[in-house]
């Protein structure tokens, strides 16, 4: 079951503004009966502001006092038209330190199978820089004879996603190579026409 926004937040609003019982309050917000009931005491919680749901579109009026008339009764979430934010990580990620040995060879992988992928987004990709693409690229990466051609998803350095994603924006607009050889040959054989 979904869960109300800040759940501590909506049970503490719940508990001072509301008949309901600590079961039904425990259940809506992902909490245990115990912790309600703390929280009622004023044990747990103490600096919490409040939180409205009614406020904030999560329950209505009707549906508290439906579930105060029957304790059996549970309270249920009221569905959005709003979708939710995708949170998105900010900076760089973190790479451990066992995994920072795999970066050369993710980028290897990258230059060898996907040629079409600029340097910045093989950097964004492995989470690199640009000396070390140009090093491994060069031959001249201080580990470079022992390098190998590892896909970056199975070194879990990015995501499928994140890497059918990159070759997508760097194939859009740009012809494949059928079409550039099909293209050859109708030239070829256009000059063939031409000459005979």
């Amino acid at each position: 079951m979904a869960l109300p926004l800040m759940p501590k937040a909506t049970a503490v609003w719940l508990v001072e503004n509301t008949g309901l019982t600590f079961d039904q309050i425990a259940e809506f917000c992902g909490l245990h009966a115990l912790e309600v009931q703390a929280i009622a005491d004023g044990e747990v919680a103490q600096g919490i502001q409040g939180i409205d749901p009614i406020g904030n579109g999560q329950l209505t009026l009707e549906e508290i006092e439906r579930c105060q008339a029957d304790p059996a009764a549970r309270l249920q979430l009221q569905s959005s038209d709003v979708p939710l934010p995708i949170a998105k990580p900010r900076g760089t990620r973190y790479t451990p330190i066992a995994k920072r040995q795999d970066k050369p060879d993710a980028i290897l992988y990258l230059l060898r199978n996907h040629p079409e992928l600029s340097d910045a987004q093989i950097c964004k990709l492995v989470g690199t820089t640009k000396p070390t693409i140009n090093a491994v690229r060069d031959r001249t990466h201080w580990n470079s004879p022992n390098l190998k051609a590892r896909h970056p998803v199975g070194l879990e350095l990015c995501t499928l996603e994140e890497l059918d994603q990159a070759v997508t924006k760097a194939t859009r607009g740009k012809k494949s190579l059928a079409d550039i050889e099909a293209e050859i040959a109708a030239r070829a054989a256009e000059a063939e026409d031409v000459e005979a």
